[in-house]
C-alpha cells in the first residue's frame, strides 16, 4: 500500500516531466493548479519573467460566502470562474494549462472548466 508521503513524491515526479515541455509566455501564460485536501489553488505565471499575474483559491476572501455548502468539485469550479475573470481583466485570453501532476479528472478538471466558462482558452 502506498503511503500519501509517497503519492506526493510521485505527484512531484509527473509534476516535473510534464513541465519540461511546459512554458508560460506572455501570450500565454501557465494556469498552474495545486490541489491539497481541503483547499484548491490556482495560479497564471509568465514564465519567462517568473511573475505571477494573477491568483484564485478556495481561502479568497471574495468566494468565502459563496463556497459556504458546496462540495469540493463545486468550489473548484467556482475557484476556476473567479480566476478566469481575474485573468480577464489582466487582458490575458489563452493559457497552457497545467495540472501540476494531478490526473485531469475531479476538482482539477472542475476547476479548468470553470475557467474555460469565464473565457479562457486552452
Amino acid at each position: 500500500m502506498i503511503n500519501q508521503a509517497n503519492k506526493n513524491v510521485q505527484r512531484r515526479h509527473r509534476h516535473l516531466r510534464v513541465r519540461k515541455n511546459l512554458f508560460g509566455t506572455k501570450e500565454a501564460p501557465r494556469l498552474n493548479v495545486y490541489r491539497s485536501t481541503s483547499n484548491i489553488y490556482a495560479q497564471i505565471i509568465n514564465d519567462e519573467d517568473g511573475v505571477t499575474l494573477c491568483s484564485a483559491s478556495t481561502l479568497t476572501s471574495e468566494l468565502k460566502d459563496a463556497l459556504n455548502g458546496k462540495t469540493k468539485n463545486e468550489q473548484a469550479f467556482l475557484v476556476g470562474e473567479l480566476l478566469g475573470k481575474r485573468a480577464k481583466e489582466k487582458g490575458i485570453t489563452d493559457v497552457v494549462f497545467d495540472r501540476g501532476g494531478y490526473l485531469y479528472t475531479g476538482r482539477v478538471q472542475n476547476l479548468a472548466d470553470g475557467a474555460r466558462k469565464a473565457g479562457l482558452n486552452f
